[in-house]
């Protein structure tokens, strides 16, 4: 059941009305997380349900096969709903509310940390050294952390991807579960993160593209270079609900505002500044958990694209730095924790930021219009969603 799949929503909410789950894990029980899927394949599907031996998330099944080990670490295990994030230990409570136990759960370890060795059998059919370590690694956010650098106190990026992620390091364990930020272990030890998501990023243009048959670099190609200020056009980009900070996953997106005007381009730089508005969502919601973001470094597919950063930079009224050329993401903060667990290299220094090619600074002209447009974006979420409950 993959990450984005909202069908144990009934069971999430379930989960969720019980108080031990926010209070140990420091976070609502969205339907991604994955106590709620067991509980739906209880439900659902009881003799799978009956069967299971250890319950691991697909990096660790990997490493299952690699090491012959059931080991998993704190970064992914805080999505889990069982893992009690201030401790970084699994749960028993919680473990029992969803009829499961220790037993069912793979040892944990830092990111850092080596999580078993290549075995033998494996290394022999590759021509390579046996024992090689493997490391406890990272949830894919965090191992983009890693390779970026975000390990320290507010260090902050913001992830264009399919999904799109506000992501933010924090020295200590700072739960909000009510404004729908995610707050968990990072791969590093004694550190945590707290993380916006939306769950329609570049999905929201791509799907524009689809509709308009127009490939989504032409769609932002359209719009040129000069930030435009907002039309009365607005984009909600919930196509598949969304997390922060509604933690809704019925919720559809909208375009409001429409005329016989609205251009192509126009409905595109709708989008665009619906996803900024979004991360905007994103970033008061982290305000509230009390985590403030100074700048924001850009990574993901999206930020190729100028205009988005520059909508992105004013919607957030912080500096977005790009960084220079070279592959700073999740494979590459993956192999520096490799490299930690196979030398016991000093983790603040390896994790360091990439240097900056440039920076996006908010548009100081349209920032009023920006904020005149987000107002306008915030008081349609209740307005669709009561038309649509």
């Amino acid at each position: 059941i993959l990450w984005n799949d909202t069908r144990s929503h009934v069971e999430a909410a379930a989960l969720d009305a019980d108080p031990r789950f926010r209070k140990l894990t420091g976070n609502i029980v969205f339907p991604g997380f994955t106590a709620p899927k067991l509980a739906w394949v209880k439900n659902n599907e009881p003799a799978i349900f009956a069967r299971v031996a250890k319950v691991l998330l697909p990096k660790d099944y990997l490493r299952l096969w690699l090491t012959g080990e059931h080991i998993s670490e704190m970064s992914d295990s805080a999505g889990t709903s069982w893992l009690d994030v201030g401790e970084r230990r699994w749960s028993s409570e919680l473990l029992a509310a969803t009829s499961l136990d220790e037993k069912h759960m793979p040892s944990l370890v830092e990111g850092t940390a080596k999580a078993g060795g290549l075995r033998a059998e494996l290394a022999s059919k590759w021509g390579i050294a046996s024992s090689i370590p493997v490391a406890g690694g990272a949830g894919d956010n965090t191992a983009s952390a890693c390779g970026m650098g975000t390990v320290g106190a507010g260090h902050a990026f913001v992830s264009l991807g399919t999904s799109g992620v506000l992501f933010a390091a924090n020295a200590s364990y700072l739960p909000n579960p009510a404004s729908a930020v995610h707050t968990f272990c990072h791969a590093l030890p004694n550190t945590w993160h707290q993380m916006g998501v939306i769950l329609s990023a570049t999905d929201s243009l791509n799907w524009l593209s689809e509709i308009t048959g127009k490939s989504a670099g032409d769609l932002t190609g359209e719009l040129g270079d000069t930030l435009k200020a907002p039309t009365g056009v607005s984009f909600l980009p919930y196509l598949s609900g969304e997390r922060t900070p509604h933690n809704d996953s019925a919720i559809r997106g909208s375009f409001t505002g429409l005329a016989h005007l609205s251009s192509r381009a126009v409905l595109t730089q709708a989008v665009l500044e619906g996803v900024a508005f979004a991360f905007r969502d994103s970033l008061e919601a982290l305000k509230t958990a009390g985590t403030t973001i100074s700048r924001v470094t850009a990574i993901g597919g999206g930020s190729r694209s100028r205009y988005w950063l520059k909508a992105i930079a004013t919607a957030l009224q912080v500096p977005v730095d790009i960084p220079a050329d070279g592959d700073f993401g999740a494979a590459f903060g993956a192999a520096r924790l490799g490299l930690i667990a196979a030398t016991g290299a000093d983790p603040l220094a390896v994790c360091t930021a990439p240097a900056t090619d440039a920076t996006v600074e908010p548009d100081a002209g349209l920032g009023g219009a920006f904020a005149d447009a987000y107002q306008r974006y915030r008081a349609l979420y209740p307005a669709i969603r009561a038309v649509t409950a």
